[in-house]
């Protein structure tokens, strides 16, 4: 019996240490799960969603800016591990040791990187009409492959004031000046066309507006009230241009008679007040009804830029001084391919002077992907209509993903989706 016990005694104490060591080694071995997002990374898009889950399930988690590509630090926990390798997404283990050197690194003040802690879901919203459209929306196909969730919400939503629930709100490709954009030369006889614009007139009325400008005119000012109270903004393609445009024309009749039914105002520039817009000044409109533009603003109709030829350059910003334009260029590329929308690129001479440019074909002189703050918000235009789809058109099929799932152009649509969660620090002295 005595044997018995000091062997027993002997056995337990070979356990508790071989638990200790375990445990140990769990923690200096297994502590952190970093996803890295440079060009190893197998599904960059994934990533993104990823990062977005672990924020749900409140675990904490580091935007590792410039740190190979714009990096997640995250802790190390089974179902984490599980979720990536479910989704297909490239980790790599960190011990403790490890981690805390990482992080010591990027603190160095060599070093242009920053630890950015993710701490806040953003609540997403898409402004897109509901129902099957004849083309497709680049953010909507990014948050869906991303699996990120987000409310659809439109004009009536809007003027309801249900726009105070959000964080974060993207623009489709609309047309905010109330011209149907400018299908009406191309598309006039299609269903589609008729309907939306029946459709439209419809919703205006019920709101008290005999027609679509003034609603649409309405929708942008309640829009830009929401970024003055402290909201996010995204838009793309001719949400960016038009949306500006709808702003300077508060009040005015810019609309042909094709649109609306009557002339418009004369001398319509000299109502233009440039003081409103986001990003934009002293630009002029096309008041053609049959010319497929709505200003100067945007350069499609005029560049002569070879598609071979068509790429844009990401500025370089510094992570610890200027963190939220480096949150929005983190990449695995710097040099991105261009791509065309009804609204390609902007100006760059008709750009206000506190804008922050963040890339630009700076041969032709135009602007891909711009940003700015207004009242306690930021907002963020970018360029184009698919970042994967060099010149999509009405009717074409949406882009498969799954075979772009290491795009650096649908990055910089997903860097605006994270970089709300972003903890902002102040500015180092």
């Amino acid at each position: 019996m005595i044997e018995d016990n000091a062997f027993l005694k002997k056995y337990c104490r070979r356990l508790v240490l071989l638990l200790f060591v375990g445990m140990i080694s769990y923690t200096s071995y297994s502590a952190s799960l970093l996803i890295q997002m440079d060009d190893s990374q197998k599904n960059h898009l994934k990533a993104y969603g990823i990062a977005f889950w672990t924020l749900e399930k409140d675990y904490q988690i580091h935007w590792l800016l410039n740190y190979k590509g714009g990096s997640f630090l995250l802790p190390f926990h089974k179902e984490i591990q599980d979720e990536c390798q479910v989704r297909g997404v490239s980790f790599s283990v960190l011990s403790d040791i490890s981690a805390q050197q990482v992080l010591e690194d990027i603190a160095s003040d060599e070093r242009n990187m920053e630890a950015m802690k993710l701490e806040k879901i953003p609540l997403m919203a898409v402004y897109s009409p509901k129902g099957k459209k004849p083309w497709d929306d680049a953010v909507t196909l990014a948050l869906s492959y991303a699996e990120i969730p987000y409310d659809l919400i439109y004009d009536d939503e809007v003027m309801k004031g249900e726009l105070s629930k959000y964080d974060w709100l993207h623009l489709h490709h609309e047309d905010f000046t109330g011209q149907h954009g400018k299908f009406y030369t191309s598309y006039r006889n299609m269903k589609w066309y008729k309907d939306e614009v029946r459709t439209n007139t419809e919703r205006a009325n019920r709101f008290g507006f005999s027609k679509v400008s003034d609603l649409k005119r309405a929708v942008s000012n309640r829009i830009r009230a929401f970024v003055e109270a402290g909201g996010f903004l995204f838009a793309m393609c001719s949400a960016t241009d038009t949306f500006d445009i709808a702003l300077s024309a508060d009040g005015h009749d810019i609309c042909d008679a094709a649109f609306d039914g009557d002339p418009m105002e004369a001398d319509v520039h000299t109502h233009l007040d440039y003081s409103k817009t986001f990003a934009f000044q002293d630009f002029k409109l096309e008041t053609n009804p049959h010319v497929y533009e709505f200003s100067n603003i945007d350069v499609t109709l005029d560049r002569k830029v070879r598609k071979d030829e068509d790429y844009f350059t990401l500025f370089d910003f510094s992570a610890k001084w200027d963190p939220v334009p480096s949150m929005l260029c983190q990449n695995h590329n710097n040099l991105i391919k261009g791509f065309m929308g009804q609204t390609t690129a902007f100006n760059i001479n008709l750009i206000k002077p506190n804008v922050l440019i963040m890339g630009e074909n700076k041969q032709a002189e135009e602007a891909r992907y711009i940003h700015g703050t207004f009242g306690k918000g930021t907002w963020s235009f970018f360029g184009g209509h698919d970042p994967e789809d060099y010149q999509h058109l009405v009717g074409d099929p949406p882009t498969d993903l799954n075979l772009k799932k290491n795009s650096s152009g649908y990055r910089l649509i997903l860097n605006n989706v994270l970089f709300p969660a972003a903890k902002k620090k102040k500015r180092k002295t």
